[in-house]
């Protein structure tokens, strides 16, 4: 089970209110929920192993070099220029975060990230060199183009919120947006993604682009075709391929996830040594955390046994 991590504790930050605090008054909502997700989901999932995959850089220079708008609506204002871009995160959140690290390092899960990288592309890594099925929990959409029925790579999706968990295959992703999951990256490319703050090629929205790599294969098939007057795309459509030729074929390497990261040896089985336990209920005397302290440690204990 790989989970983005972020998302993850983004979403038990505003799903709990700020009030459950530690004793120093520090909010502690997001490492609380945070706890119970993973609890809720190695309970009700039973996974062998467990990574939190982690954003070393939440917006990689290189994916910033080929769309400089991407994720730049989420900048904070960096007042001199000379500071590095730091996202808009609430600052009760912020506090909190070297906290999860901490959580998380002390029960033993591991914790992975890699320099100038998403979480993204260390769940595509770790996806991709996976020799037994995989889970990748996480709310993002991109994320859909790891899924890879065959392999038993599926993505349980929390847009919906944890009590609506939606299991994504290959064979959902094609319901839902006409296209196979393999070519997820080709089809954001052409549609875009505000959320990501990628504009996409203008003109083109989600039906078209379907429509295109349906009947074109991949992104390189519908540009081409956008090329070649005997395709039989109408002349505005192909015109406007063509104008976007040159972004979609920078912006669809931002939009894929990298596959081959130089990760090393991850041990991700879940076990829970006394060593994890008593470092537990430590962090959770410290933080006051409670329940989700105690939830946590029994899924991870009954799934994981003693080392």
């Amino acid at each position: 089970m790989l989970l983005d991590t972020a998302a993850l504790y983004f979403r038990a930050f505003h799903g709990l209110p700020e009030t459950i605090t530690a004793p120093d008054g520090t909010p502690v909502n997001a490492v609380r929920g945070l706890l119970d997700i993973i609890a809720r989901l190695v309970d009700e999932f039973a996974p062998t192993d467990l990574v939190a995959c982690w954003d070393d850089a939440w917006r990689p220079r290189w994916r910033v070099a080929l769309v400089p708008s991407y994720k730049a609506h989420r900048l904070a204002e960096a007042g001199d220029g000379e500071r590095p871009d730091v996202e808009v995160v609430p600052e009760a959140l912020t506090r909190q975060i070297p906290i999860i690290r901490e959580a998380l390092e002390a029960l033993g899960i591991a914790v992975v990230g890699a320099a100038d990288h998403e979480a993204d592309d260390v769940i595509g890594t770790l996806a991709a060199t996976a020799s037994t099925p995989v889970d990748v929990v996480t709310s993002d959409r991109d994320l859909y183009q790891v899924i890879d029925d065959e392999r038993g790579v599926r993505v349980i999706s929390t847009a919906r919120g944890m009590r609506d968990l939606e299991l994504v295959t290959d064979e959902v992703v094609q319901g839902k947006y006409g296209v196979r999951a393999d070519r997820y990256a080709d089809f954001a490319t052409l549609r875009g993604d505000p959320s990501d703050g990628l504009p996409g090629v203008a003109g083109i929205g989600e039906k078209t682009a379907a429509a295109l790599l349906g009947r074109f294969g991949d992104l390189d098939g519908v540009l081409a075709a956008g090329r070649t007057t005997s395709s039989g795309i109408p002349a505005g459509q192909a015109a406007k391929l063509r104008a976007g030729e040159e972004y979609a074929r920078t912006a669809v390497t931002a939009v894929r996830v990298v596959r081959d990261l130089p990760l090393g040896d991850v041990d991700a089985a879940i076990a829970l040594p006394d060593a994890a336990r008593a470092a537990g209920e430590a962090l959770a005397e410290r933080w006051d955390l409670g329940g989700s302290m105690t939830r946590v440690l029994a899924a991870l204990g009954r799934a994981g046994g003693p080392a």
